[in-house]
């Protein structure tokens, strides 16, 4: 299954839509950071801390971490 990259606000609004843009990014953030294994492949990925945009494999790992929205 392809997916796509998307921004971390994109992504984030899809787990919690009832927040701002923002406050959805601190709790996916938050959410992702509890996990030091998840962080890891993440890292290992390429993410970086300041990138806006997850590519397809970091968004990936973050669906089976957290499961699809």
């Amino acid at each position: 299954m392809f997916t796509p990259t998307v921004s971390k606000s994109e992504l984030a609004m899809q787990y919690a839509p009832e927040l701002t843009p923002k406050a959805a990014v601190n709790r996916l953030m938050s959410w992702l950071q509890r996990d030091e294994q998840t962080m890891n492949a993440l890292r290992n990925a390429g993410y970086t801390p300041r990138q806006h945009v997850f590519t397809s494999r970091q968004v990936q790992i973050i669906y089976g971490f957290l499961g699809e929205p």
